[in-house]
């Protein structure tokens, strides 16, 4: 496996994303705005999407949201472990840590947050 993948986050990275997170609603305009630059080339576009949703539902319980919310803020970093303008690979890292998110808290992203998700990726 990537080092990319296993070591730990650097410190930098770190404050980033605790910046991010102090920032909701500038999460959520870079987050849509990368969505709509690079969503049709990121295969777990979906998952990403259906992740933000519940983050975002005042129903979801708050440690399920901080997790949600620290993979989106990595999504949205300008910075990270393997640059996102790397043809195939560029987008590796953020696919693991959203897949390491999502099982963490499998149980708590809905079919109603996977729905939501579908609908505005498929109007894009």
């Amino acid at each position: 496996m990537s080092d990319a993948f296993t070591k730990p986050f650097t410190k930098a990275e770190m404050d980033a994303m605790r910046a991010t997170l102090r920032d909701e609603e500038g999460l959520t305009r870079r987050f849509w705005g990368k969505l709509r630059r690079v969503g049709g080339r990121i295969p777990f576009a979906e998952d990403l999407v259906a992740a933000f949703y519940c983050a975002r539902d005042p129903s979801t319980p708050n440690r399920v949201r901080l997790v949600l919310l620290g993979a989106v803020a990595y999504f949205v970093l300008p910075t990270d472990a393997v640059a996102d303008l790397l043809p195939l690979i560029g987008f590796a890292d953020d696919a693991a840590v959203l897949a390491a998110a999502i099982t963490q808290v499998a149980g708590s992203i809905t079919e109603e947050h996977r729905a939501r998700a579908r609908e505005i990726l498929q109007a894009e």
